[in-house]
């Protein structure tokens, strides 16, 4: 990882790949990744680890299939929400948006169980940043 300051926004600018999150830097055993996305994802969960979202731009949103129902939460630009571990669920950005995720390294962005993964969504752990 680098030991020098990443900007964000340049970071986003180095690739164009939709679903495919890039790993910008590690925290401990966690990495910090962003990704562009639109569209929508894959229902899946992580069952040993929480998923945290931040939307650097447009709006993402998030289906959630709980105990008590399914729901939706709308998650606008500058705004978080932690997925829980074992928790069912499909983020969407029906126009288009810029997330950064954080989670333990190696974890797989379609999850421990999930849908068929359709060809628009990347299966990765991340890729590394080359900014």
């Amino acid at each position: 990882m680098s030991n020098r300051p990443i900007s964000l926004p340049h970071a986003l600018t180095t690739f164009d790949a939709l679903w495919s999150p890039r790993i910008v830097t590690r925290v401990n055993d966690y990495d910090v990744r962003i990704a562009k996305v639109e569209g929508e994802h894959v229902w899946h969960a992580h069952d040993d680890t929480d998923e945290f979202f931040l939307v650097l731009d447009g709006e993402l949103h998030i289906s959630l299939r709980e105990p008590g129902g399914e729901r939706t939460v709308v998650l606008p630009r500058g705004t978080v929400f932690t997925v829980p571990a074992g928790t069912e669920h499909r983020p969407a950005a029906p126009t288009g948006a810029a997330i950064l995720m954080f989670e333990p390294t190696g974890t797989p962005t379609v999850g421990d169980r999930h849908d068929e993964v359709p060809a628009h969504v990347d299966a990765t752990t991340g890729h590394n940043l080359h900014a």
